[in-house]
């Protein structure tokens, strides 16, 4: 097998057009860069005040419509941008004539934030941690076989929840695609859609340039949210999603059996209808009924992951929930994203559809095999390791890239900090005051001051 080798990589930076920056309007404050200021006008001059989009949603409820937050709009409130859970529904049911995205008012109020410096992202560590570690030379692998064309690009929950599955899914896309490689990486949509967009797109866009060097033209993936991110900013890349690959080409041969389902659209792929097509297209061959929810497809609910609205409004994302275990009523729910049944089987039984697809008769009786952290994070790493020892790959790598300043100017300043840390307690311990560390010392220093 060839060594996985580093590569030299190509900061990609996106282009914000400043503006005004810096100055101020009517004494109202700074007046926000070009990509937000167009998209309030549009909104304070085109929203209707229907309410049709308040009425579905908890934020706008708390808020407001998207017309008013953009007339009210000031530079010290825009934080709440991020209870927004950035699902789409508000689009979906806004009326066309209009022509207005309030979901993407918010993503680029999310932005803005970013840009400016002064977004607060401590509350945050736990997913920016699991994008970090997706992306890292440690979880990452690429294992590209001699004329390789198209990967497979499970994304981050999948491998650690159901390691068995990918691998039984990988086996069997080779039947039609024996040249098929494997990609084990982050899209970091988490960086995306918290408006950490110079981070995103430098991680993005040097994964999508090494696969298209290595003549990787087609991804495979089974997150919806990875549908959409390469669905977004990859080109020339094609994607498509394994449910759709499965419908054109074989289901895996397991047993059919008959039961009523529901299906939850992740809001991911909201509007890509030949993805639902495909997802009920697989239901109705395994013998299942579909029984659908009010919302469904196009108009479909998020399932309170959204955005990591719940790292800041815990209440927003659990409503989320609630509203789809009432849909669902007395029947189990399907769907095809991973972190979706992490959310929704918290509050009732929820199943992803490659569990359906390789343990019929298990998932239904509410027996699939799934992990939890940590453990998700070993299945990781054995999943790498299974891909190692099991493609023939002419080319190979793991991640080394890590965005923003490179990972050379990261391990400088490292040792920078470890020389001023040196330095620092060599000083102290020179001028004596080592003394205050004492226990005795520190309560007669107290009770001195």
């Amino acid at each position: 097998m060839p060594k996985c080798g580093e590569e030299t990589y190509r900061e990609v930076r996106r282009n914000i057009t400043p503006g005004d920056q810096g100055k101020t309007g009517d004494g109202q404050g700074p007046i926000p860069y070009m990509p937000l200021r167009e998209k309030l006008k549009s909104h304070v001059k085109n929203c209707t005040e229907c309410g049709l989009c308040v009425k579905e949603c908890a934020f706008l409820q708390k808020y407001g419509t998207p017309g008013k937050i953009a007339a009210g709009f000031r530079i010290e409130t825009i934080s709440l941008a991020f209870e927004c859970s950035l699902c789409g529904l508000c689009t979906a049911v806004c009326p066309p004539k209009t022509g207005l995205d309030p979901a993407a008012l918010f993503l680029e109020m999310r932005r803005e934030a970013v840009a400016r410096g002064g977004q607060d992202f401590s509350d945050y560590g736990v997913i920016l941690n699991y994008e970090k570690r997706g992306t890292s030379s440690r979880y990452s692998y690429y294992a590209l076989p001699e004329n390789c064309n198209t990967v497979l690009f499970p994304g981050c929950t999948l491998p650690g929840t159901r390691p068995d599955k990918v691998k039984a899914l990988f086996a069997h896309l080779q039947q039609t695609i024996p040249d098929l490689g494997i990609v084990l990486d982050c899209c970091s949509k988490p960086s995306h859609d918290l408006g950490r967009e110079h981070h995103f797109h430098a991680m993005f866009n040097e994964m999508k340039e090494y696969l298209e060097t290595h003549g990787v033209r087609n991804i495979l993936v089974a997150c919806p949210n990875c549908y959409r991110v390469f669905s977004q900013y990859g080109d020339p890349l094609n994607v498509k999603t394994i449910y759709e690959h499965l419908t054109e080409t074989s289901l895996p041969a397991t047993a059919n059996i008959s039961a009523n389902v529901t299906v939850h659209d992740p809001c991911g792929t909201r509007n890509d209808v030949h993805i639902h097509a495909a997802i009920r297209r697989i239901a109705a061959e395994k013998s299942l009924k579909i029984i659908e929810m009010k919302h469904h497809g196009p108009k479909t609910l998020c399932c309170g992951e959204g955005g990591s609205v719940g790292c800041v409004n815990s209440d927003f994302a659990k409503g989320w929930g609630v509203h789809r275990k009432e849909e669902a009523g007395g029947v189990g729910i399907l769907t095809y994203c991973a972190g979706c049944v992490n959310f929704l089987e918290g509050v009732k039984p929820t199943m992803h559809v490659l569990d359906l697809l390789f343990d019929p008769e298990v998932t239904l009786a509410g027996q699939a095999k799934t992990s939890k952290a940590p453990w998700t994070y070993l299945n990781r790493l054995r999943l790498k390791n299974h891909f190692k020892k099991n493609i023939n790959a002419t080319t190979c790598r793991v991640r080394t890239f890590t965005g923003e300043d490179g990972a050379e100017r990261g391990m400088l300043q490292r040792i920078v900090l470890l020389v001023a840390l040196i330095a620092v307690l060599s000083a102290v311990h020179l001028s004596g005051a080592t003394q205050f560390l004492e226990q005795e010392n520190q309560g007669a220093f107290v009770e001195g001051y």
